[in-house]
């Protein structure tokens, strides 16, 4: 036999499997959105306030979850609604973090929900910040698992008996930072975090007919604005003497350069991310991931997920080589 054969048996079982994936989605017939509510968590900008408004004009019922019902973002919302575009739009208060809040929304939900039922839960709500590890205090890294892991999951827990019920979709919010760190270890570390969650529950509900996607992002923060450029003088200022002692304030002024121009870099076509949200929601087959980034950013991800740890260490160590300590 040839030594050849196995790997050429597996490579087209491998190519008829994704011709009758292709084929399968080909076939399937398109979501009618009119009926259906989808509720997304952090509206107040960015993807969530896009995909808010885009669900709306496609004839989604959507329950737009805001941190600050009052503020611009949510304003525009209503605005939104009140133009009578083709669905419904629903402004509510929202704080994943409180669980009062999220069981309001679920009682709202149920109240006005529209007659095809609840079709889709969009994790978005999340918060970013800058800083090595023993720069940040034990109670931000306690509001940032708050925020971006505990608020999707208690969302989750919420709105799963509607989800099961009409076999609806979940989406959640992650980034391709939940491979690699540069600077931001504590918004990394809920991603991933958050991605173990959504394989687990990927696989748990596909019995049910419950669909979970991911979303993968790339660098868009001037898109999102949810990291702001950050200042070394307030950095410096926030350090515990311990951390001064180790640290200097030229070292933590490179490290801020070095943050601000990876953040100058982000794109600002936030609709690219929100067109992948979109064909989670209304894919006969939609992907269980959909990574959204420039090329360089998926070759880094590809080294991280297939090489050796001590690869991906030497190349991340490269790109800091400039910011060293005095």
């Amino acid at each position: 036999m040839c030594p050849a054969a196995p790997l050429l048996l597996l490579l087209f079982l491998l190519l008829l499997l994704l011709l009758l994936l292709a084929l399968r989605r080909r076939g399937a017939a398109a979501l009618e959105p009119a009926g259906r509510a989808v509720l997304i968590t952090g509206c107040d900008s960015g993807f969530g306030h896009l995909l808010a408004l885009r669900l709306h004009r496609l004839g989604f019922t959507v329950f737009a979850g805001c941190l600050c019902p009052g503020g611009e973002g949510a304003r525009r919302l209503q605005r939104e609604a009140a133009a009578g575009s083709a669905g419904r739009l629903r402004v509510l208060r929202l704080d994943v973090t409180r669980a009062r809040d999220v069981l309001a929304a679920k009682e709202l939900v149920l109240r006005d929900l529209p007659e095809r039922g609840f079709w889709g839960l969009v994790n978005n709500a999340g918060i970013s910040t800058f800083g090595e590890t023993g720069w940040l205090s034990m109670e931000k890294y306690e509001k940032f698992a708050d925020v971006n892991l505990l608020g999707s999951i208690r969302t989750t827990l919420a709105f799963l008996p509607l989800l099961r019920k009409y076999k609806g979709r979940i989406v959640f919010m992650s980034s391709i930072i939940a491979y690699f760190t540069l600077g931001n270890g504590i918004y990394s570390m809920t991603k991933a975090a958050i991605e173990r969650f959504c394989d687990a529950l990927r696989l748990e509900m596909k019995k049910f007919g419950v669909l979970v996607c991911i979303i993968q992002p790339g660098n868009y923060a001037r898109s999102t604005k949810i990291q702001p450029p950050v200042s070394a003088e307030e950095i410096w200022n926030e350090l515990s003497e311990e951390e001064k002692e180790v640290y200097n304030k030229e070292y933590v002024q490179e490290r801020a350069n070095f943050f601000n121009n990876i953040l100058s870099e982000g794109s600002t076509n936030g609709n690219e991310v929100v067109d992948a949200m979109v064909h989670a929601l209304t894919s006969p087959a939609p992907k269980a991931r959909y990574m959204v980034a420039k090329l360089k950013e998926k070759l880094l991800v590809f080294v991280c997920a297939l090489f050796p740890t001590v690869v991906m260490d030497s190349v991340l160590s490269y790109a800091l080589s400039n910011v060293k300590l005095a």
